[in-house]
C-alpha cells in the first residue's frame, strides 16, 4: 500500500541536555549515531526508533529501553499503528543522509520528508519482515558477546603469567631485582624494539591512477581499524596495486602481525589475516618465537597509558618507530612463550571465525533488507513465528 511519509510515521526533534547535566543514571541520552551519555530521567518509552537530525546523518537506531533523545537526533513519537521493528529496517533503507538540507553542518529537516510516497505492507507482513530482519541481528550480538568474554578471558590469561607472573610452575621460580622491578629468575628485560621487528607504512601517490585502480594489496588506514573495532582484520577500504606498493614507502608484511596505529589516534590495534599494507599513521610489529601474536597484542593493550604517554607533536600527537622501540618488556624464556601462544590458540581461532560469521551475517542480512521492505521477496506464504512488541 502506497502511503506518505506523513502517514507513515511522526518524527520529533529531541530534548536539549548539556553534557554538564549528563550523570551516571540509568537511562541512556541517545545521540544522531549513538548513546553519548546517561542521565536520571528519561523522556521516551520503549521500543523506539531514533536517527540523526544534526552533524550526523544516516544512522538508524532501534532502542529497546526508556531513554532520552538528544537534541542533535529525531525519534519517532508515533508509529500509526505499523511496527516498530520495521519502521527501524524502512528508515534503514530509506538513506536518510540524502535528505541533507543543512548548508555547512548536515542537517535533516523532517518536514522534507513527509510528502515520500512508500510501499508500506499490511500490520502481519510488516511484523514477518521485521522478524526474519531481526533474527540476523540477533545472532550478529549473540557473537558479539561471544567475542567480548572470549577476549576478556585472554586478557585475563596474559595478565596473569606476564603481569602478576602466575604462569605455570610459578611457584619454583625464585623472583629476582630487575628495572622493571621483582621478575621470575631467567626472565628478561630488554626493549621490545631488541626481539622483534617493526615496520612503518607509506601511501602511494593518489594522483597516479595506476597505483589504485583495480588494487589487490589490503592497504590499511587508520579509519579501517577504527570501522573495525575488532581483534582481527580481513580487507581494508581501499587497496593498492603492485606498481603502488613498490612506488611508495609502503611494505608488504605477512598476515597475522599485529598493526597500532601511532598518530592522532594512537593505540588502536588489530591483526591482519592477510598480507597487507599501511599508511604512514601505523606501527607494524611482526611476531616471531620470542614474542609471539598474542602477546603483542596483548602488550601493546596492557601498556597503552605508557605508549600514549611518550607520543608527542604539537598538532596531533604521534609516537615514533624509534621511541616505540624503546619502550621496555620483560620477556619470558622461549618455552613459556610458546606454551602460551599454544594455549591462546584456540581462543583467537574461535575469535577469528565468529568474526567471519558475523560479517557473512551481515552481509546476507544487507543483502535481504531492501529486497524485504521492497516487496520483491513476498514473506506472505512464510510460516514465521513473530513475537510482538508493545509500543
Amino acid at each position: 500500500m502506497k502511503k506518505r511519509f506523513a502517514s507513515f510515521v511522526t518524527l520529533q526533534r529531541g530534548f536539549d541536555l548539556p553534557k554538564t547535566e549528563m550523570c551516571d543514571g540509568p537511562f541512556p541520552v541517545v545521540g544522531s549515531t549513538s548513546i553519548i551519555g546517561y542521565h536520571e530521567k528519561f523522556k521516551v518509552e520503549a521500543p523506539d526508533v531514533v536517527t540523526g537530525r544534526s552533524g550526523s546523518l544516516g544512522v538508524v537506531q532501534f532502542i529497546k529501553e526508556r531513554y532520552w533523545p538528544h537534541n542533535t537526533s529525531l525519534w519517532v513519537k508515533d508509529f500509526k499503528g505499523n511496527d516498530p521493528q520495521f519502521v527501524y529496517y524502512h528508515l534503514k533503507v530509506l538513506n536518510l543522509a540524502r535528505f541533507n538540507a543543512g548548508a555547512g553542518v548536515p542537517t535533516l529537516n523532517r518536514n522534507h520528508l513527509d510528502t515520500l510516497e512508500l510501499d508500506i505492507p499490511s500490520l502481519p507482513i510488516q511484523r514477518k519482515i521485521a522478524a526474519i530482519l531481526s533474527a540476523y541481528d540477533d545472532l550478529i550480538k549473540n557473537s558479539e558477546r561471544r567475542i567480548k568474554i572470549l577476549e576478556d578471558m585472554a586478557q585475563n590469561l596474559y595478565h596473569e603469567w606476564f603481569v602478576k607472573f602466575r604462569f605455570p610452575g610459578h611457584e619454583k621460580v625464585k623472583m629476582v631485582n630487575s628495572p622493571m622491578g621483582k621478575i621470575p629468575e631467567g626472565w628478561e628485560v630488554t626493549s621490545i624494539g631488541q626481539i622483534i621487528e617493526t615496520l612503518g607504512g607509506g601511501t602511494p601517490s593518489t594522483k597516479r591512477e595506476e597505483y589504485w585502480d583495480g588494487g589487490i594489496i589490503n592497504w590499511y588506514s587508520p579509519s579501517d581499524l577504527t570501522a573495525a573495532n575488532s581483534l582481527f582484520i580481513r580487507e581494508s577500504s581501499r587497496k593498492i596495486t603492485p606498481t603502488g606498493l613498490h612506488n611508495s614507502s609502503a611494505k608488504l608484511f605477512p598476515s597475522y602481525s599485529v598493526m597500532m596505529t601511532s598518530r592522532a589516534t594512537i593505540g588502536v590495534t588489530t591483526i591482519n589475516t592477510t598480507e597487507a599494507c599501511t599508511n604512514q599513521g601505523f606501527i607494524v610489529c611482526i611476531p616471531n618465537a620470542c614474542l609471539t601474536m598474542a602477546h603483542i597484542y596483548f602488550w601493546i593493550r596492557d601498556n597503552f597509558t605508557q605508549i600514549i604517554s611518550v607520543a608527542s607533536g604539537a598538532t596531533f600527537k604521534e609516537i615514533s618507530r624509534g621511541e616505540f622501540r624503546e619502550l621496555l618488556i620483560i620477556l619470558p624464556p622461549e618455552r613459556i612463550e610458546s606454551e602460551f601462544s599454544s594455549l591462546m590458540g584456540p581462543f583467537f581461532k574461535a575469535i577469528e571465525n565468529l568474526l567471519y560469521r558475523n560479517q557473512n551475517l551481515r552481509q546476507t542480512r544487507d543483502l535481504l533488507l531492501p529486497r524485504l521492505i521492497s516487496g520483491e521477496v513476498d514473506v506472505a506464504e512464510l510460516d514465521i513465528t513473530v513475537q510482538e512488541l508493545n509500543h
